[in-house]
Formats: C-alpha cells, sequence, structure tokens
C-alpha cells in the first residue's frame, strides 16, 4: 500500500526554519520522484521542490535559495528544510510522489499524496 507520512509543521515567526520530513514505503520511494507541494487559504495548490530522476531538483522562484529538498535513501524519507521563513509561506505543505518529468522539473503529475502538514509563519 502506497503511503507517505508527514512530520514537521508547525508555527513560527518570521525569519525563522522548520524542517518537514516525509516517510513514504519503500517501492514509492525507489520508484518515483518525490515532491513538496503547498497550499495556501484560497489558492491553488502549488509544487515547491522536487526530485528529478537524473538527480537534479526543482524549485519553485518563490522558494529558490531558501529552501532545500533532500533525501535519506536509508530512511526511505524525504526532506524539506525551510529557511528564512514569510509569512506568505504559510500554507498546508504535502509531500507527493510521482512520475519524473525528467525534464528539471521533476513530479509533473502526483500519483499519491501525504496528509499534508500546516505551517504557519507570523510576522
Amino acid at each position: 500500500q502506497v503511503q507517505l507520512v508527514e512530520s514537521g509543521g508547525g508555527s513560527v515567526q518570521s525569519g525563522g526554519s522548520l524542517r518537514l520530513s516525509c516517510t513514504a514505503d519503500e517501492y514509492t520511494y525507489s520508484t518515483y520522484c518525490m515532491a513538496w507541494f503547498r497550499q495556501a487559504p484560497g489558492k491553488e495548490r502549488e509544487k515547491v521542490a522536487s526530485t528529478d530522476s537524473d538527480l537534479s531538483t526543482f524549485y519553485s522562484d518563490s522558494v529558490k535559495g531558501r529552501f532545500t529538498i533532500s533525501q535519506d535513501d536509508a530512511k526511505n524519507t524525504l526532506y524539506l528544510l525551510m529557511n528564512n521563513l514569510k509569512p506568505e509561506d504559510t500554507a498546508v505543505y504535502y509531500c507527493a510522489a510521482g512520475a519524473c518529468g525528467g525534464d528539471g522539473d521533476g513530479v509533473v503529475v502526483a500519483e499519491t499524496w501525504g496528509q499534508g502538514t500546516q505551517v504557519t509563519v507570523s510576522s
């Protein structure tokens, strides 16, 4: 059974840091590329970071230079380190797994989702 379990959300002040974790079952982790999406109230879900098949990484312009996506293969775990957080980063963050785009954009269509974790950044 495909399963993505997230942890690490919370509330921080502007400029603070958080690290999100997403642990996958072994099949999902070894088969798919993995990504982090977020959805703020009243906004569409957006992809903020992703791995890709050529070991490259994708970042949205809004988080580039502040967020870092990484993986621990021994733990089947995906991370998102978020530094210099801003109030506009406030959202529910979702881990996702899907086919690799192979073009540097990472996951194009997510096939499975985690349950989501809330990140709130206060000014």
